[in-house]
């Protein structure tokens, strides 16, 4: 393996920030759903109730993700999408660990993680 000189003189400090070409496929989203979810469902996280208005004030005052209850990937292809139940609303944080498995966890899968682990 080559190490840079670099990394034998600063055995703690790493080289970031090259540019590199990544392709992936992307789902288009419809603003209205999202807009209609947290309409139905709240600001809150689905999982932990985390809203970002409370926490952050006036900065987070409409942040939330909105997750696909069936990931759009495993649909494959164009449906009419329900904001009541095919969405929900969750915090970046519960919403990554939702994606974090190759196969998508449920929300209530995740809820009783966070519940069983939260301090």
């Amino acid at each position: 393996m080559y190490r840079s000189p670099d990394e034998i003189e600063n055995p703690n400090q790493y080289t970031e920030g090259s540019k590199k070409v990544i392709t992936v496929n992307s789902y288009e989203r419809d603003n209205k759903a999202r807009n209609k979810c947290i309409e139905i469902h709240g600001l809150g996280c689905a999982v932990c109730n985390m809203n970002f208005e409370n926490i952050y004030g006036s900065i987070g005052i409409g942040f939330i993700h909105v997750h696909h209850i069936k990931p759009l990937s495993e649909i494959n292809k164009n449906y009419l999408v329900s904001p009541e139940k095919d969405l929900i609303p969750v915090c970046p944080n519960c919403h990554a660990m939702l994606h974090r498995k190759k196969n998508a966890i449920s929300i209530d899968s995740l809820k009783e993680m966070y519940n069983e682990n939260k301090a």
